[in-house]
């Protein structure tokens, strides 16, 4: 899924086929396991030796970097072997509230950002904030790059000078033709992944991920493993949760996968497609809610007209030369995963429709500098999800299905078909998703937080994770909808989180907070861009 009271479907409804994949491929579990012990056991003898981090990492002296070894193909660990890159900021030791009190250490905790395909490696950096300094008190803040991201064995499936095709359009009901290119394109796609990984790729799926994960926790001298997973990162915890029960000391899932397996991953990503619907509105009410600032129309109805005539005005001249009715969406699909993001896309759309295009062209166009690391964050994300499980190879399912999803969920279902899409010509074999459990007793407890308006991960993932895992508290934010809760600006959530990370305390089987404030309206200062302005998360 691209990293609720969403628009969420019956299964029926959408009158799914049977997945038309190749079957999927059996685990060769018993020699995994024993290649994850025999992995593990090096790890911990070896360590991680921490030292600078490397200059392109970009990461100030206060955080260290080191590598640990992890087997390509678990069945076979004494073979081929992967160098993730790891950061950490060691635990202060300080209590924020009162200098002289010295807070006891309580190991590492390793978050993964989710993705699949985001690097963790600037997670040690969120200790300085307010809102994670009573953790950093108490934790080595540990990041990495899973396997194919960034430094650690990186993946590419096309020329990163090639990545960029803007501008470009982005058709919400799409003709015949323009399905037949973009298929053309993905297929294309796939076969530049089957050529660039070779027989490598098929390794690079989320039950390795898992076990990475323990190798890494071996490493940091770990007995058992605490967590924070975030988005995709849910599924990973829960993964590992299910291998490694004993492993486990605490685990967060923030904004939680579904993990059912009929839902992995071709059906999560149609649900994902629908809650955006629900998230778009909720930006183009806040919007019209202040028509007096950005005076683009006093509905949400008018704030779509104005969107889509800055489509419309973008498709036959792009502002700037770089920014297109493609980039424009993909710009605004921000809206839907953080509401900090709303006064910044009001105002560059609104001074777009002025004459104004800077604020529009300095969000939404496509960086040349960025395209390595989109290209390599793309490559990742489909090798993992594609790998995972098995999808329609049928065209025509795909197309039958988001056809009659995209009649009342327009906003971002074509454009998640075409990330998506490689995966129906998908050359490596696929994997049978493993059946996340947890029954009473096998795990220490657990929490999951949520936000009911999640559109990245709607709020029936959150809810099932909760069926699965015996034990497991969910912390609700009601009537919101930003992806990531943990550190963020609801303080009641952020009470949740630190009394379970610091003192192993849940709230019962379930809480809930009221949502954080809706973002005041404001235009971007003077000198300063979007993405400057947004708040650190």
């Amino acid at each position: 899924m691209r990293t609720a009271a969403a628009v969420h479907m019956a299964a029926g409804s959408l009158l799914l086929t049977t997945l038309a994949a190749a079957p999927a491929a059996a685990e060769p579990a018993g020699a995994a396991a024993a290649g994850t012990a025999t992995a593990a056991a090096r790890a911990a003898e070896e360590g991680v030796d921490f030292g600078a981090c490397p200059a392109a990492q970009e990461l100030p002296g206060t955080v260290r970097c080191g590598t640990v070894r992890v087997p390509l193909d678990y069945a076979r660990p004494d073979g081929r072997q992967l160098e993730l890159t790891v950061s950490r900021t060691r635990a202060t030791g300080k209590d924020p509230d009162n200098d002289k009190h010295k807070v006891r250490r309580q190991g590492s905790l390793v978050h993964n950002p989710g993705g699949p395909g985001a690097s963790g490696m600037y997670f040690p950096m969120v200790g300085v904030l307010p809102e994670w300094k009573r953790v950093a008190a108490a934790y080595d803040l540990v990041g990495y790059a899973p396997r194919g991201v960034g430094r650690s064995a990186p993946l590419s499936c096309a020329d990163p000078g090639t990545f960029f095709k803007g501008p470009a359009q982005a058709p919400v009901h799409p003709t015949a033709a323009e399905k037949r290119e973009r298929v053309a394109r993905a297929e294309a796609y796939a076969r530049g992944c089957a050529e660039r990984g070779g027989g490598s790729l098929r390794y690079y799926n989320s039950l390795n991920n898992a076990r990475d994960l323990d190798v890494l926790r071996a490493a940091l001298g770990e007995n058992r493993l605490t967590f924070l997973g975030s988005s995709y990162g849910t599924y990973l915890g829960a993964l590992y949760a299910t291998l490694f029960p004993s492993h486990v000391r605490r685990m967060v899932f923030d904004s939680a996968v579904n993990p059912d397996p009929k839902r992995i991953w071709y059906r999560n990503n149609l649900d994902q497609s629908a809650a955006f619907e629900d998230r778009w509105t909720d930006f183009k009410t806040w919007a019209a809610r202040h028509d007096d600032v950005y005076g683009l129309g006093g509905t949400a109805r008018e704030v779509q007209r104005a969107y889509e005539k800055a489509s419309a005005r973008l498709a036959g001249n792009p502002a700037g030369g770089k920014v297109g009715p493609a980039q424009l969406q993909a710009a605004f699909l921000k809206t839907g995963y953080y509401d900090d993001y709303w006064p910044y896309r009001a105002h560059a759309l609104s001074a777009y429709l002025k004459g104004d295009l800077a604020p529009l062209v300095e969000q939404a166009r496509d960086w040349p500098q960025a395209a390595a690391e989109a290209e390599n964050t793309r490559a990742v994300y489909l090798a993992v999800e594609c790998n995972d499980a098995p999808w329609p190879a049928d065209w025509d399912v795909w197309d039958r299905d988001n056809t009659r999803l995209a009649r009342r969920a327009p906003f971002e279902t074509w454009g998640n078909v075409w990330t998506n899409l490689p995966c129906a010509f998908w050359k490596a074999p696929r994997q049978r998703p493993l059946d996340v459990r947890a029954g009473s007793g096998e795990l220490p407890p657990t929490l999951i937080l949520a936000a009911e308006r999640d559109a990245a991960t709607p709020y029936d993932g959150a809810l099932e994770l909760h069926r699965r895992l015996a034990g497991s508290s969910l912390v609700t934010e009601r009537d919101a909808g930003s992806h990531g809760l943990a550190g963020g600006p609801n303080a009641c959530v952020n009470a949740h989180l630190e009394e379970y990370l610091l003192d192993g305390r849940v709230p019962g089987r379930r809480a809930s907070c009221a949502p954080h404030p809706a973002p005041e309206p404001k235009p971007v200062a003077a000198g300063r861009t979007a993405e400057e302005a947004r708040p650190a998360v």
